[in-house]
């Protein structure tokens, strides 16, 4: 292999691809074995099947050192309703210890119907805030570009349960449209921006904002109508009583969802906090930041990072499980990942090989240059130890139990380095320095940026 050799030859002319190039290209494929071999092998079996390291797959295991969970895993269907399972699951696990039950699950419609709502109310308000901009200002074309998604921070679901509380899922079962969310998206996303376009008009025409919010009010009016149809109605109240493991009766009679959340969520939401690892240059470890316009509820706290080196990410973690609470995560997920195999490592597939071409860039560089973001949130609910530092992680992923084991993965810790971005967890576990590094005024990074990218 020589993909680390420089070109001798560059394009010719004034850049444009020239006859002679193309010759060249191909005379230098026919000219390497290796080449057709790949050829012949790829034409005929999946890239990933070829690139795939045995060594290390045979290397893998799923045994920790600390496990804390075995339960039936969530699924999310076809919805990007990632961080909504990972935040009720994290819930559901002092819940299920409570009423003396194993596989208790918390409402993930109830959540999507809210979250929607909300974030419906947050982007006209948006709008209403933006209408003296021009329609392809970055910032309002960003917005434009996706009204309302499924996607959301550590600190969005906070807001979601703080205000509206939570509901077990029998009181409020997925339908069609949670569980596959496209239909639901396209109406809401055609009413937003219509709902978008008739504001920025009565702006134009001199309307107040009291004016403007008696629009919004109507299309709210709306998307609630459409969320109701393909949702259902969120409760008010609801009956609750169960049987716990042990064949033991148990009613606490009608519940609000808030009340319901004050019953039986066990862990001290209001401690919890983000710390992210994002090594760009213009990031700066031990400082706070936020993102513009990133949210779901008007008027709740802002989304706020901070910054640290990826090996507090890992300490954080790791004593985190090993004191026996599972811990909220986000990553790139699809990075030297095999789904069926349900595992992880930073050099799983060797795609440098296959291609004979250096395809490598660091952490830093994949977030610059858009080869990497945060897509996907998680739950780690294990870790292996070895001399006081994390050698792999165990994952409870919300893909179902189809895959991986049973639906949960394994992560051997050099992926964590490289594609592990977030985690959330008790600002009391932080070091001195970055809890006094959190009461710092954030930096405001624009609505763009990479790092809010979970909530697309």
């Amino acid at each position: 292999m020589h993909f680390d050799e420089p070109q001798d030859v560059p394009l010719t002319h004034g850049g444009e691809l020239t006859e002679s190039d193309l010759a060249r290209f191909a005379k230098e494929f026919s000219a390497t074995p290796q080449y057709k071999l790949m050829q012949n092998a790829v034409s005929k079996t999946a890239v990933d099947d070829i690139a795939l390291d045995r060594d290390i797959v045979t290397s893998i295991d799923h045994s920790m050192s600390t496990m804390l969970t075995d339960r039936k895993v969530t699924n999310q269907e076809k919805s990007g309703r990632c961080w909504l399972f990972a935040g009720l699951n994290l819930l559901r696990t002092g819940a299920a210890k409570t009423m003396g039950v194993k596989d208790f699950e918390l409402s993930q419609n109830y959540a999507l119907f809210w979250d929607k709502m909300e974030k419906a109310n947050y982007f006209l308000e948006a709008m209403i805030a933006l209408a003296d901009r021009d329609v392809d200002d970055r910032t309002v074309a960003h917005l434009l570009s996706e009204p309302i998604s499924d996607g959301g921070q550590w600190n969005m679901f906070i807001a979601l349960v703080r205000k509206h509380g939570l509901v077990p899922k029998s009181s409020m079962p997925e339908t069609f449209s949670s569980s596959n969310t496209r239909g639901l998206n396209q109406a809401l996303t055609g009413l937003l921006r219509k709902a978008a376009r008739d504001l920025r008009s009565e702006h134009a025409s001199g309307a107040d904002v009291d004016r403007l919010r008696e629009a919004k009010a109507q299309a709210l009016e709306a998307a609630h109508r459409m969320l109701v149809i393909h949702l259902g109605t969120p409760p008010t109240e609801f009956f609750w009583q169960w049987t716990d493991e042990e064949k033991n009766f148990h009613r606490d009679g009608t519940l609000t969802p808030v009340e319901f959340a004050e019953r039986y969520v066990t862990i001290p939401l209001d401690d919890y906090v983000c710390i992210v690892h994002d090594p760009r240059e213009t990031s700066e470890p031990g400082r706070t930041y936020t993102v513009e316009f990133l949210g779901n509820i008007v008027g709740a706290p802002p989304v706020v990072y901070l910054n640290a080196d990826v090996d507090a990410l890992r300490d954080l973690a790791m004593k985190t499980i090993v004191d026996g609470e599972p811990v909220w995560f986000g990553c790139d997920t699809g990075k030297m990942s095999n789904t069926k195999l349900g595992m992880w490592d930073a050099a799983l597939y060797d795609y440098n090989g296959v291609y004979d071409t250096d395809l490598n860039m660091t952490k830093a560089e994949r977030l610059v240059f858009h080869d990497s973001l945060m897509t996907h949130a998680m739950l780690f609910v294990g870790v292996d130890v070895v001399d006081g530092k994390p050698r792999k992680w165990r994952v409870e992923n919300s893909w179902g139990d189809e895959s991986a084991d049973k639906g949960l993965w394994t992560m051997n810790d050099n992926w964590f380095g490289e594609h592990v971005f977030e985690i959330a967890v008790r600002r009391s576990s932080l070091p001195a320095e970055l809890q006094q590094a959190l009461d710092t005024e954030p930096v405001v990074l624009p609505a763009w940026d990479p790092m809010g990218a979970l909530a697309g």
